[in-house]
């Protein structure tokens, strides 16, 4: 906890604050459990406001950037996942992730993460993570591969209608915290997940250092997750930047007070 509480307060003094961002708060509680997020990238597309709010559930906001709200198809790499102080998990291993996200605000005003959907191809990681973060986790098959910057997921659910998605981003150049857009912060700069239960919201706290970001360009994307979550087909190109990843502590999820 040492090492962490120093990581902690090493991250937020290099926070640089912006409009629709705010700096880590930290861990108001002791992390249950941590990871490593390894070669992701982050495409967005803009959806009308209306569109996405009533896939939420009652009490939650659509946090907009522009009048938009913005829906994420996140591809990366789990790795190292490690309960408290313990080590990593073998049986658990290293796997992809695709999830289908958007961005809204707490009922206690925090900034965070609403999940439609996480895919893995890792049957214990699901269970655990929809018994102790209340994720809406789905399993199947999946695969990651990287050759120099061009890297490589895809992912297909079990069960009825067996969705999948296959996405090719190319990784750029670093892009120095200077350079970030305004919306590429607001995407970014999340500290929390809000999850709901049996009607009841729920919230985990999140922590990482920054990003360090990086251009990115698809090269291939063919999806059916994000008209699995229930909205339309997104109608433009993505918004596309990348990274090479950060470890991350969460708390357990709990009731909002």
């Amino acid at each position: 906890m040492e090492a962490l509480s120093t990581q902690l307060r090493h991250d937020q003094m290099g926070t640089i604050p912006s409009r629709g961002t705010y700096s880590s708060p930290g861990l108001r509680q002791a992390p249950l459990m941590s990871q490593w997020w390894k070669d992701l990238a982050f495409l967005h597309w803009p959806y009308e406001p209306e569109i996405v709010q009533r896939l939420l559930p009652e009490g939650l906001v659509l946090d907009t950037h522009d009048d938009a709200a913005w829906v994420g198809l996140i591809p990366f790499t789990m790795k190292d996942i490690r309960f408290r102080r313990g080590p990593a998990v073998p049986l658990l291993g290293t796997f992809p992730e695709v999830n289908v996200r958007t961005y809204v605000v707490g009922p206690n005003g925090d900034r965070a993460v609403w999940f439609f959907s996480l895919d893995v191809p890792r049957l214990i990681p699901s269970l655990v993570a929809r018994t102790v973060f209340d994720l809406p986790y789905h399993w199947g098959s999946g695969k990651a591969r990287q050759s120099g910057d061009m890297h490589h997921w895809s992912v297909r659910r079990r069960g009825p209608g067996r969705v999948s998605s296959e996405i090719a981003v190319e990784f750029g150049e670093p892009l120095a915290r200077s350079e970030l857009t305004s919306l590429e912060r607001f995407l970014t700069d999340r500290w929390s997940l809000v999850t709901c239960t049996r009607g009841r919201l729920r919230h985990a706290q999140i922590h990482h250092p920054q990003w360090q970001l990086r251009r990115g360009q698809v090269v291939h994307l063919a999806d059916q997750l994000v008209e699995a979550a229930g909205l339309p087909a997104p109608e433009s190109q993505p918004t596309v930047f990348a990274s090479d990843g950060v470890p991350v502590w969460a708390t357990r999820s709990s009731s909002f007070s």
